[in-house]
């Protein structure tokens, strides 16, 4: 083998990445796409390596993070999930690893989620009443308000959950709120998590989650708690 075959082989040979506990396996010919980043300057030995216990070299940043980095490495594209959620971070790890058509891409002003696309959200909230003066659970309410238009979640909603002392409230906006309760702890443990699995079993996934404590009188403290659930929908003419 020549020199130029040797030099080849070593390029194309596969070498695997510890990055923040996280093993990635690629050649050197990928982590040398950009000369000039940080990757091409220590895959070409300007810059120090270092390695884990068992021989990978080691790169102590977002292991999670450093998949999007990769396939950038190995495509020139930028693709990434409709529901990603972590662009700030994403741009602190193209900075760190000095990819300039990366920060390039991540810099373009890009709608966010497809164009035929819209985010349907559901909220629920759950809130306790507690005095001292009564039973230590005196009222429990929890409410599900959808902000969009979501027809089939309201019918099985109503379909699955007639056994709850339910009524609908307001309804401007597109916006439908259930009120559960009174009911005991037990009950209202039960019901938020029936509800809870039924959204997700939807297609939802939760983006938040809050709890607030607040006094409204000396006697009487309140508690709630609060999840926001998020899906991605087609548009479709009314």
């Amino acid at each position: 083998m020549d020199n130029g075959d040797w030099g080849n082989s070593r390029l194309t040979h596969p070498v695997t990445l510890n990055v923040g506990g996280h093993l990635y396996t690629t050649s050197i010919s990928t982590l040398q796409r950009y000369p000039d980043s940080m990757l091409g300057a220590m895959f070409r030995g300007d810059f120090p390596t270092t390695r884990d216990a068992q021989g990978n070299y080691f790169i102590d940043r977002d292991g999670t993070l450093f998949r999007y980095i990769l396939n950038f490495l190995r495509t020139s594209e930028l693709t990434l999930p409709v529901d990603f959620m972590e662009m700030d971070l994403l741009r602190k790890e193209a900075d760190f690893y000095q990819i300039e058509p990366l920060i390039q891409s991540l810099s373009d002003p890009k709608p966010l989620y497809p164009l035929d696309t819209f985010e349907q959200v559901v909220e629920l909230s759950s809130t306790r009443k507690l005095s001292k003066y009564s039973n230590p659970v005196a009222v429990i309410i929890t409410q599900l308000t959808i902000t969009t238009k979501v027809h089939s979640l309201l019918e099985g909603i109503s379909n699955n959950f007639t056994k709850w002392n339910k009524h609908m409230m307001d309804t401007r906006d597109c916006q439908v709120s259930f009120t559960f309760g009174p009911c005991d702890h037990h009950q209202e443990v039960s019901l938020r998590v029936h509800l809870m699995d039924y959204i997700t079993k939807q297609g939802f996934t939760i983006r938040n989650t809050r709890v607030h404590h607040m006094s409204e009188r000396a006697n009487e403290n309140t508690v709630e708690h609060h999840w926001t659930f998020c899906r991605l929908a087609y548009k479709v003419e009314d």
